[in-house]
């Protein structure tokens, strides 16, 4: 997005905790903590772990390691198993001096790694101590106090631990019994929209809760600070949108310091406090996902720090015109490159449209401010992502049609997280699916599925010809594919889009949902983000352009029918316009045999388009890749009466000419935008 904003001088705060000796997590996540501008960072010292056999040495590594690259704060717990009366680490030490004098090794060890220590993190577990029933607490108060003299005399300054939710009442009687005048900030706690309702008047808002402490606190110490020492949003539902919204509102709070949790969900194998999976909001509350890839939190940070995060919060806010007022027409993964070529055209045809997108791929927020710009009475966006069905349902309750292109759509993604894929692509499908069914109305679906539904083909007899693989079969070689062709599902991504594909059929037939599916081949246009997993004809003109050499898997002469943007989106379309004539059908939507071209063949025409030679590395084959696919056209083309599509010559080298605009990369003299060309002499 262009529009920019004022940016903030607070320093962003995480916390993180890391188990005794797993170095690998620690180093990994101090880089990837640095990576989404942490600057501070709160952590734990157990007690516990630091009397162990290895404690001592794990902490002598990790401190000094945190230390040196973040404004670090210690928190203070789990006391000690044998120092206790019943063995439990919730419990006090017999001797309650025993805190000061650990807090005094700590400091005297490690002092120079931080300024600022928490002592004893979570006064929840008083209640296990049932120190409630003494009216005095004074058990607490001659422990914690005498530690937090200590460490301010030893010159750091102390945080008391924070409730959760915040007790205002235990808040004033530690204020009677003097402990607020040994500390220097009061930590609060808060997870508004997880554990918090928002909604049933559960949670007062920061600015609210952050004055309500104050004004406790204040008789006893005006000059303490307020620090919301713990505070997150479980994105459980994969509602990425309020994450950042939640994100924005703690970093705004008036708090002296804010620390958001946390860098990465819990793995799954992992048990919580509470037990294997209590509570799946535990596993959730990461700006990453637990396998370190990025969630759309993690993404933003990266790319721009929390003014980024708050540009798009900001856009994904505005009033949304087509969904508040209009039935418009509902594109899912309408951010992306085909998205966005069809959007565009369904608003320059007077058509109020609707973009539902999770902006999981990086650079697609581009499209929907390029949309907004060009159509800000037309285009209307939702940020969300098809598997939190609320927002799907919210979504097509007023849709006049749905084009379901959202969608994970690599291959190698599927084959290194399939359960992801799955619950994208399958999951999200049938949430669409089930909304449109339970609405009724005949609203129809017009959807995205793929080649890759046909298998790898294997059993489709090939020869090499001119450099390109070729079916020795007379009818595949002058048609292609047909619809008839046995479906066959490759890979966790096969399988996924295959499943949807089917499932989008039967709604047609089962409960009368109009629907349309496309089983697509290569596309390519403008504005596409070509990467090396998916939307290759692009990625490949972005690295020959760069003058950076191009990877080919495998031996570079399979063979695709590519088509032109413009052209599926004039499929897309008529489908819409003649779903009636048309659902329960799967149509192979590609640009049939005149626009075969093998990955060489393409690579010599881009050294022809940019007069010199292109580097070519080659590695070992993807698994199950289709040595050759081109789809039978024929049936698409008469159904929906489309015309012949662009020749693939004059595609890329219009193509070729928006990626060199971008780049500022001038092309010979003798290519023609339009693709009529000259052959130019390629430089050696």
């Amino acid at each position: 997005m262009t529009r920019s904003l004022p940016t903030s001088s607070r320093s962003l705060g995480f916390v993180e905790w890391f188990r005794l000796g797993d170095r690998e997590h620690a180093a990994a996540a101090a880089n990837a903590l640095e990576e989404v501008g942490a600057r501070r960072l709160r952590t734990h010292i157990s007690w516990a772990d630091y009397r162990t056999v290895d404690g001592a040495a794990w902490y002598d590594w990790l401190l000094p390691m945190l230390g040196s690259r973040f404004d670090l704060l210690p928190c203070i717990h789990y006391t000690p198993p044998d120092l206790t009366a019943d063995g439990r680490t919730s419990s006090p030490p017999r001797d309650l001096k025993a805190l000061a004098d650990f807090v005094d090794a700590i400091i005297t060890r490690h002092g120079e790694t931080f300024s600022t220590v928490e002592i004893w993190n979570e006064p929840n577990n008083l209640l296990d101590w049932n120190w409630r029933l003494d009216p005095d607490w004074q058990l607490f108060c001659t422990m914690f106090g005498a530690a937090a003299y200590w460490a301010q005399q030893r010159g750091k300054r102390v945080v008391l631990p924070a409730s959760s939710p915040t007790d205002l009442h235990w808040l004033k009687l530690m204020g009677e019994r003097g402990l607020l005048q040994v500390v220097n900030a009061v930590g609060i706690h808060g997870f508004p929209g997880t554990w918090e309702s928002e909604h049933a008047g559960l949670w007062p808002g920061w600015a609210s809760l952050v004055a309500q402490v104050r004004e406790v606190v204040a008789p006893f110490n005006d000059g303490l600070e307020i620090w919301v020492t713990e505070t997150g949003y479980s994105s459980w539902r994969h509602d990425s949108s309020p994450q950042l919204r939640a994100f924005l509102r703690a970093f705004d709070a008036p708090a002296d310091q804010v620390y958001w949790y946390g860098l990465r969900d819990i793995p799954e194998a992992v048990a919580v406090q509470e037990g294997l999976h209590f509570d799946e909001r535990h596993y959730h509350f990461g700006v990453d996902r637990s396998d370190g890839q990025p969630k759309l939190l993690g993404r933003l940070l990266r790319e721009g720090g929390v003014e980024a995060v708050r540009l798009i919060a900001s856009e994904a806010s505005l009033p949304a015109p087509a969904y508040v007022h209009t039935k418009p027409l509902l594109i899912t993964g309408g951010a992306g490159f085909i998205g966005a070529n069809l959007a565009s055209r369904l608003a320059a045809e007077g058509q109020q449209v609707l973009l539902l997108d999770s902006l999981a791929r990086t650079g697609v927020e581009q499209n929907v401010d390029w949309l907004r710009r060009l159509y800000p009475k037309q285009v209307s966006f939702v940020l969300a992502d098809i598997r939190d069905r609320a927002a799907v349902t919210d979504s097509v309750a007023d849709a006049a049609g749905v084009f379901h292109l959202a969608a994970q759509v690599a291959v190698t993604t599927s084959l290194d997280d399939p359960e992801d894929d799955h619950s994208i692509n399958v999951t999200g499908t049938f949430n669409i699916l089930e909304a449109l069914r339970r609405r009724g109305g005949g609203v129809p679906i017009i959807f995205a599925s793929t080649n890759k539904v046909y298998g790898n083909l294997e059993r489709v007899a090939l020869t090499l010809e001119g450099g390109a693989w070729m079916p020795q079969d007379a009818g595949l070689r002058k048609h292609g594919l047909n619809e008839a062709f046995p479906l066959s599902f490759a890979t966790p991504y096969g399988c996924s889009k295959g499943a949807a594909d089917q499932y989008v059929l039967d709604y047609a037939h089962s409960f009368d949902v109009p629907a349309c599916v496309f089983r697509m081949s290569c596309i390519y246009g403008p504005r596409q983000l070509g990467t090396e997993d998916q939307g290759w004809v692009a990625h490949f003109m972005l690295l020959a352009v760069q003058g950076k050499p191009i990877t080919l898997f495998g031996d570079g002469q399979q063979v695709r029918d590519i088509l032109f943007a413009p052209d599926a989106v004039a499929a897309y379309m008529s489908a819409w316009k003649r779903i009636g004539s048309v659902s329960g059908r799967a149509f192979n939507l590609g640009g049939g045999t005149s626009n075969a071209v093998s990955l060489l063949q393409l690579i010599e025409h881009l050294e022809v388009l940019l007069g010199r030679r292109i580097g070519i590395r080659f590695d070992n084959w993807r698994q199950h890749d289709q040595r050759y696919f081109v789809a039978d056209a024929r049936a698409v083309r008469q159904a929906l009466r489309l015309s012949e599509p662009t020749p693939w010559r004059q595609g890329t080298a219009q193509l070729v000419h928006e990626i060199a605009n971008r780049y500022g990369v001038s092309l010979p003299s003798s290519v023609h935008r339009d693709g009529m060309l000259a052959i130019a002499p390629v430089a050696g």
